[in-house]
């Protein structure tokens, strides 16, 4: 029995909660991460895990066993990424999560000079509006716009500017509002958006020369979660889109969508790569790090 490979498939278990998505995020059928558990528990003489037809719960002992082996796991996984940080050319497969529309309007279209200078690296865009869980879910890192998350380690990398705006049809058939409270009333709608994580629509924000107004109840013609979605039901005209400037900005230089409410822009907002502590040297990493801050500064100054 390879019995490192034995300590890391059970972690993986415990870490996603059963043997099927482990199986998944390693990429292993279910019946050969089952085997693999059960030769570390022969092992051990121990029972780390209670299967059922429907769950699968850790013992004391797996519990006392995970919490030991894992610092064990990631020091070794420092460890082997630290020897090859000053390898030239960082190699194997860089599982990336971000929203739709960073994935579609900003990493995307740059990828083909990425995976130029770096052709050894396999890169895999998880694209999703939700917040993975990175370490169950076997990610490297995550672009986020929030850095809350205690377990995680988070390096700001840019800013994103606000923009509202509308299409031309819906602006001649209900007029442009000058000031940020016209949004409320009875004749202007709002295409808005919402957390497909908590269900929740965050409030719009305006700020001008200091002034600071925040919307928190405006009609909504229609609501979506993701983001791309969002920047559809602008060009539809379904109503007023509060949204990220690169979203849009190709939409307005087209003529489809009109900026509106230009000099009450907020605060921009702040971006930053989350990855699990155990990346932290990860070569491949490191490098995709300093490729997309650079990506970002590049966004901040068009």
């Amino acid at each position: 029995m390879d019995h490192l490979q034995a300590i890391r498939i059970f972690a993986r278990v415990v870490e996603t909660g059963g043997f099927g998505r482990a199986a998944q995020s390693l990429q292993m059928p279910n019946a050969t991460v089952s085997k693999w558990v059960k030769s570390l528990e022969d092992h051990l003489g121990v029972k780390l895990l209670e299967r059922s037809t429907r769950s699968v719960s850790v013992t004391t002992d797996g519990t006392a066993y995970y919490e030991r082996t894992r610092h064990l796991l990631s020091e070794l996984d420092d460890i082997e990424a630290t020897l090859g940080r000053d390898r030239a050319n960082p190699r194997g497969v860089l599982r990336v999560d971000s929203g739709g529309s960073t994935a579609s309007g900003i990493l995307i279209p740059a990828l083909p000079e990425f995976c130029a200078r770096y052709p050894d690296i396999q890169v895999r865009l998880s694209v999703t509006d939700r917040t993975a869980d990175l370490i169950a879910e076997n990610i490297d890192c995550a672009i986020r716009s929030t850095a809350d998350d205690p377990n995680l380690v988070t390096q700001a990398i840019g800013t994103l500017r606000w923009t509202t705006c509308a299409s031309p049809a819906y602006l001649a058939e209900h007029g442009t509002p000058l000031h940020p409270r016209e949004i409320v009333d009875d004749k202007h709608a709002v295409a808005g958006y919402f957390s497909a994580s908590s269900g929740l629509a965050p409030p719009l924000h305006f700020l001008r020369d200091g002034e600071r107004i925040v919307l928190d109840k405006v009609r909504n013609t229609v609501m979506v979660s993701e983001s791309n979605a969002h920047l559809a039901t602008a060009l539809a005209g379904l109503g007023i889109v509060h949204t990220l400037d690169f979203m849009v900005r190709p939409a307005v230089a087209r003529g489809e969508l009109v900026p509106i409410l230009t000099d009450w822009r907020p605060d921009p907002l702040q971006v930053y790569l989350a990855y699990p502590p155990s990346r932290r040297y990860s070569t491949k990493l490191r490098v995709f790090a300093d490729w997309v801050s650079r990506l970002y500064a590049e966004l901040e100054t068009a």
